[in-house]
């Protein structure tokens, strides 16, 4: 094996009320390819986000490959390493957690491990210390329904991400309606209060727990189970017109959210299908079926 082939899915985050909860995978793909060289690194990008990506150790795959390798113990020598972006950066659609799956991914394929058992619930916890949160880099890495959870580790002050996979019901069909402006998820964090009203956090579990429900058993129930009193509403003031479309859309019946930290919305229909007079001004809807299989990696001989 001279270096392996990894392809991962975009993912949209939240879904309404599952804030850093949850997280479903995406039929759009990144692929890198890593290979094993005489010495040194090169980095080639092409696609999204070609001309503004570092192409060096900094870059976000790269340092997730390193990590990953120091964690598996394995010292891989010179690596050519080559991304075909698809998915867009900064638009919610899990961009960068898609990169640091890959690296991780990346890591353990060239070690000639496999991505299951306590492995896997190494990848994950890596790939979310990165990320921060688990609900993106869980479903890229799992597929389908991503519901994720932080404990703190007996008799350590230490955090541990896990995550469980569900899967999602087979009518479901997402669109995605993707604007051209980015948003940063550092700014759009820092948009939301250090606290919220008990009857918020109150209608958000009752909503989070429903929405895992409607989206593996009842997608009837997608409307209300989406909606959201968390961290919506606090960022409008950073993606205006994609509020007023998650609105407009939730009005005329459709159970839309904001994608991750936006400015995507997230339509979760049934049919893929969005109702007419709804204004999709400056968005561009790309119907994206669910993606089943999540994070998939082959050797390169």
């Amino acid at each position: 094996m001279t270096g392996v082939r990894v392809r991962v899915p975009a993912s949209s985050a939240n879904l309404g009320p599952g804030f850093d909860a949850l997280g479903l995978a995406l039929a759009m793909h990144d692929v890198v390819e890593v290979r094993r060289t005489g010495g040194g690194l090169t980095v080639r990008v092409d696609g999204e986000g070609a001309a503004a990506v570092p192409l060096d150790e900094t870059h976000l795959v790269v340092r997730a490959l390193r990590a990953g390798c120091e964690l598996v113990g394995h010292r891989p020598g010179g690596l050519a390493v080559r991304c075909a972006n698809v998915i867009p950066h900064s638009r919610g659609l899990g961009s960068s957690a898609s990169a640091i799956v890959a690296g991780v991914a990346a890591a353990y394929g060239l070690a000639g491990r496999e991505l299951t058992g306590a492995d896997l619930a190494d990848a994950l916890h890596l790939a979310a210390e990165f990320e921060g949160h688990a609900d993106n880099v869980a479903a890229s890495l799992l597929g389908g329904l991503a519901v994720t959870w932080a404990e703190r580790e007996p008799g350590s002050a230490r955090v541990r991400f896990r995550a469980a996979r569900v899967e999602p019901h087979a009518d479901l069909r997402p669109v995605a309606l993707i604007p051209d402006a980015q948003s940063a998820t550092h700014v759009t964090r820092g948009l939301l209060p250090a606290t919220v009203p008990h009857a918020d956090a109150a209608f958000a579990a009752g909503r989070a727990a429903l929405a895992v429900h409607a989206l593996t058993a009842d997608p009837a129930l997608a409307l209300p189970a989406t909606a959201d009193t968390l961290h919506q509403d606090y960022r409008e003031s950073a993606y205006p017109a994609t509020l007023a479309l998650v609105r407009a859309l939730r009005s005329s019946g459709v159970a839309a959210t904001v994608s991750g930290a936006g400015p995507t919305v997230l339509a979760l229909t049934t049919d893929g299908v969005l109702p007419p007079g709804v204004d999709l001004s400056g968005f561009r809807p790309l119907p994206l079926p669910v993606d089943r299989a999540g994070v998939v990696t082959t050797p390169l001989t």
